[in-house]
């Protein structure tokens, strides 16, 4: 495998109407080949361009993720933050592949992901030829395969400063048979929250680092101490950093190899706190992983209720989750739409920290873990969620809010400082 991979074995609503929603037992795949045949501007062809801009922008707040790598990211044509000078091809031809040499594109690595039934070519456009043209001209070379740029994917809502890393993550015990893992940044695994469960991590991006977002992440998840408690208290956790503290760092093969590990692994739930645009790579491998029964669930993001549809949350069957604060009540920046399956606690309340101290947190990526850690705990036998806003189902909070209990206060544990994504 062309990535470095190190494993470390560490370890109040108005009136509510209770519903009780069901799970399916088995969850359909996703349609692939479709990703980034959205038209994009100068690649595609068949729909006017400005009937969609708008849809398919990125947040202006990934302006300032792209200048901060040191020219380790580049833009898609739409904004969005990709690895500089690499373009992804999903089950290339060897024809094709044939072509692609003699034309003067290079092979920068291969990765074979067999949990994911999935060849992926990463390689490098001729010079003097942008990777937007470079794309279309692999496309043309094999209609028939997947190719796409390779996208990176940020904490929801988040920028890059607070995945800086602190230290490589502590080890305090292997995770067999865990049925639940996270997909982010390395976690702080002897943080008293999380001492108590087996938490193993490995690195996707080189040697895991500890982040902020994945240790609070994950004790949403599985935490355990005095009065905070996640979503499945002291249960195993797998941990998969797609970042390393690199400014590369989340990049969609990143993501897709650690997919596989959860699936070779017999993950049950996956969390995924992390948003980005739609991405033939991505699509499918979580297409794969669903066939092979791994429910996912990830956040909505927090770039506000007329944003885009942001992935992996929006894709079919993907459970997307939402935040709401104390009151009950839908954070103001969190995203609408189809893709809101439940809503959960994501702000006024308190999180895993650095070095043993807890933070307060808003946003949508602490709503997922909850959700997460409750499916995980129950067995997929149903969530019991609280109706609110327009009766049923809305674009609003999804089928409703679950995990009320598990708000802890953030004076109740000490909680000092913030972290919003």
């Amino acid at each position: 495998m062309g990535w470095m991979a190190a494993t470390l074995v560490a370890c109040a609503v108005a009136p509510p109407a209770v519903a009780q929603i069901g799970l399916p037992s088995s969850l359909p795949s996703l349609p692939s080949g479709l990703t980034d045949r959205i038209p994009q501007r100068g690649t595609l062809e068949g729909l006017a361009r400005d009937t969609v801009e708008d849809a398919l922008r990125a947040p202006a707040r990934l302006t300032d993720l792209v200048r901060g790598s040191r020219g380790a990211l580049q833009t898609d044509p739409d904004g969005w933050p990709v690895v500089k000078g690499e373009l992804v091809a999903v089950d290339l031809p060897q024809d094709a592949r044939d072509q692609a040499l003699a034309a003067g594109f290079t092979v920068l690595r291969e990765q074979r992901l067999d949990a994911l039934d999935l060849s992926i070519v990463v390689l490098a456009p001729p010079r003097r030829l942008t990777l937007d043209r470079a794309v279309r001209r692999l496309r043309e070379m094999a209609p028939g395969a997947e190719i796409t740029f390779n996208h990176i994917a940020s904490p929801a809502g988040m920028a890059a400063a607070p995945l800086a890393p602190t230290a490589s993550p502590q080890t305090n015990g292997a995770a067999p048979g865990a049925r639940l893992g996270l997909i982010d940044t390395g976690v702080e695994a002897t943080h008293p929250a999380l001492a108590g469960s087996a938490i193993e991590q490995r690195g996707f991006s080189g040697p895991p680092q500890m982040g902020a977002h994945g240790t609070a992440v994950a004790s949403l998840m599985v935490g355990d101490v005095g009065v905070f408690k996640g979503g499945d208290p002291g249960a195993a956790l797998l941990v998969a950093d797609i970042y390393g503290g690199r400014a590369a760092g989340g990049s969609a093969t990143a993501l897709a190899s650690a997919l596989a590990w959860m699936v070779e692994r017999r993950v049950a739930v996956v969390n995924i706190s992390l948003v980005g645009p739609r991405n033939a790579l991505i699509e499918r491998a979580v297409s794969a992983a669903q066939r092979r029964g791994v429910i996912l669930v990830a956040a909505v993001g927090n770039d506000g209720p007329a944003a885009p549809p942001l992935y992996p949350a929006a894709y079919p069957q993907v459970v997307g989750v939402t935040a709401v604060n104390a009151q009950g009540r839908v954070l103001p920046e969190a995203g609408r739409g189809d893709q809101v399956d439940y809503a959960a606690p994501g702000a006024d309340m308190a999180a895993a920290g650095r070095a043993g101290s807890f933070v307060s947190v808003r946003g949508t990526s602490f709503a997922a873990p909850l959700v997460a850690g409750l499916i995980g705990k129950s067995g997929r036998q149903g969530l019991t969620a609280v109706d609110a806003g327009a009766s049923g189902r809305d674009a609003v909070y999804g089928q409703g809010v679950v995990g009320l209990s598990l708000r802890t206060p953030p004076a109740a544990v000490g909680a000092r400082g913030r972290l919003a994504s």
